[in-house]
C-alpha cells in the first residue's frame, strides 16, 4: 500500500502534510571521513532520518571492506522504521587501485521490487577503461507508480576524468536500454558536473547533455554541497524521454538541505556528509482500494441521491485511511527527530 507522505513539520505542535500518492527517489554521496554506514551514533541517527525519507535511495562513496558497517546501518534503519521494511543491494568493491568504493541501493521492499541487476563492463579498445567505478545498474518494478518498470544507473565520477566518464554514460544508457527493452531510465549520483571538474564548454560535448531526449532535473544553479565555501552542483538526476519526464512530480527535483532542516552547524553537517541528497518524486497510481472505489462509483446506476450518498461514504472511508497512514508516518518522523535531538544534547554535556 502506498503511503500519503508528509510535507514538513513546522513546529512541535503544528504539522503540515499533503495527501498524495508518489514515490520519492534519491541519491546521496557520503564522505570518506563520515561514511553513512560507519559514523558516530549521533550522526548515524541523522543518516537514518535522511534515508527514511525515501522509498529508494542510492548511496555512493561507501567504503566498507568487511560489510559489517553496512549491515549494522541497515539493522538500525529497520529498527527505527515501523511502517516499512528496507532491503539493500550492494555492488562489489570498485576501483582501479587499493582505494575502492561500493554503490549501495536501499529500498522499501513493500513499495518496489528488485527484478535484476547488471554490473556494466567497461570494455574499451587497448584495455583503456573509462570508468574508475563502473556503474552497477538495477532494474526495478515499482508497485504503485505510473511506471511499470524503472532502471537506475548510478554515477560517481573521479575528479580527473569527470567529463570523459559523463560522456561514456551514453554507452551505459544504450546497454541498459537494450538489456531490459525499456526507456524508463534514470541516471543519478555524484557527477561532479561543475566547478573545476567540468566546464560549461565541456558540458556541451557530453552526449547525455547535448541530446535533448535527456532531461537534467537538477539545474546548474542549484547548490548540492553542504559546505558554505562553494555552491557547486555536483549531484544530478537525469531521466530519458518525454514519457519518463511526464512521470515526474513538478518541482519535486531538489536537494534536501539537512543542514537547515535539522538546525545543524556547518561542522555538524559536514560530519554527516559534504553533499546534500538530491531527490525527485514519481507520480503514483492510486492504491488498489482507491482504484476499486473509483471503479465501483463509475459503475453505479441509481438515482442521483443514492449516487451522492455512496460517493460521500466511500470518500470518507478513503480519507480516514489516508489520515491514519499520515499519523503513523508523523509519529515515526517525530521519534526520529527526538532521537536526533537527544544525541545532539548528549554531545554538548
Amino acid at each position: 500500500m502506498f503511503r500519503a507522505r508528509e510535507l514538513s513539520i513546522c513546529t512541535t505542535t503544528e504539522v503540515s502534510f499533503r495527501l498524495s500518492f508518489s514515490s520519492r527517489i534519491s541519491c546521496w554521496k557520503t564522505t570518506h571521513a563520515a561514511r553513512v554506514s560507519g559514523q558516530k551514533p549521533e550522526y548515524r541517527t541523522s543518516s537514518h532520518t535522511i534515508v527514511s525519507r525515501y522509498d529508494l535511495i542510492l548511496i555512493v562513496g561507501v567504503v566498507d571492506a568487511s560489510g559489517v558497517s553496512v549491515q549494522r546501518f541497515m539493522t538500525e534503519l529497520n529498527r527505527v522504521n515501523t511502517t516499512h521494511h528496507y532491503a539493500l543491494q550492494l555492488s562489489t568493491r570498485l576501483g582501479r587501485n587499493r582505494y575502492k568504493e561500493q554503490f549501495l541501493f536501499v529500498y522499501r521492499d513493500d513499495v518496489v521490487d528488485l527484478i535484476d541487476c547488471y554490473q556494466y563492463e567497461d570494455n574499451q579498445e587497448n584495455d583503456m577503461d573509462v570508468f574508475a567505478r563502473e556503474p552497477y545498474i538495477l532494474y526495478f518494478k515499482p508497485r504503485n507508480t505510473v511506471l511499470k518498470d524503472l532502471v537506475l544507473i548510478p554515477v560517481h565520477t573521479t575528479p580527473c576524468d569527470s567529463e570523459k566518464e559523463l560522456d561514456e554514460l551514453y554507452e551505459v544508457f544504450l546497454a541498459a536500454k537494450h538489456k531490459w527493452k525499456t526507456d524508463h531510465i534514470m541516471i543519478l549520483g555524484d557527477f561532479k558536473a561543475d566547478g573545476v571538474y567540468v566546464s560549461k564548454k565541456d558540458m556541451k560535448e557530453i552526449r547525455i547533455r547535448c541530446d535533448k531526449n535527456f532531461h537534467w532535473l537538477i539545474g546548474d544553479d542549484v547548490d548540492t554541497t553542504a559546505t558554505t565555501t562553494n555552491d557547486h552542483t555536483f549531484d544530478r538526476i537525469v531521466v530519458y524521454g518525454e514519457d519518463m519526464l511526464g512521470t515526474i512530480v513538478p518541482n519535486s527535483a531538489k536537494p534536501f538541505n539537512f543542514h537547515k532542516e535539522f538546525a545543524m552547524t556547518e561542522e555538524m553537517a559536514l560530519r554527516v556528509s559534504d553533499h546534500y541528497p538530491v531527490e525527485v518524486e514519481l507520480r503514483g497510481a492510486p492504491p488498489f482500494w482507491m482504484a476499486t472505489s473509483l471503479q465501483r462509483r463509475a459503475n453505479v446506476d441509481t438515482p442521483q441521491a443514492s449516487v451522492n450518498s455512496a460517493v460521500t461514504g466511500t470518500l470518507q472511508d478513503d480519507m480516514l485511511k489516508l489520515q491514519k497512514e499520515n499519523l503513523l508516518l508523523e509519529r515515526e518522523k517525530l521519534q526520529l527527530q527526538i532521537s536526533l535531538l537527544k544525541q545532539q544534547l548528549a554531545t554538548l554535556k
